[in-house]
């Protein structure tokens, strides 16, 4: 947004460039733990986050198969949040700045 201020003191005309960034995304990433069973991890999943049974199920795998999972994108502050709540259920959880 361009904004042009002119002060009537001394007839100059200031140009204020303002560009509003949102600050990056933030997600929130479960890994994989060799304590929590499966059931475990999606009953959690589907109790914490809303998912459904599917989108528990196929996000656990990829926490048991490739380690990880994104399982929130957002502020970093709601993010916070998600990891102090995995925590809670004793799942091992970490946020991270998302890639742009």
């Amino acid at each position: 947004m361009t904004v042009s201020l002119t002060d009537a003191r001394t007839d100059e005309e200031t140009v204020l460039d303002e560009r509003l960034e949102l600050g990056s995304p933030w997600v929130t990433i479960v890994w994989n733990d060799p304590v929590n069973l499966m059931s475990y991890v999606t009953y959690v999943f589907r109790t914490y986050f809303g998912f459904s049974k599917q989108e528990a199920e196929r996000r656990m795998m990829l926490v048991h198969v490739e380690g990880r999972a994104v399982v929130a994108i957002g502020t970093r502050e709601e993010m916070e949040r998600h990891v102090e709540a995995m925590h809670g259920y004793g799942l091992w959880a970490t946020l991270t700045k998302a890639d742009a």
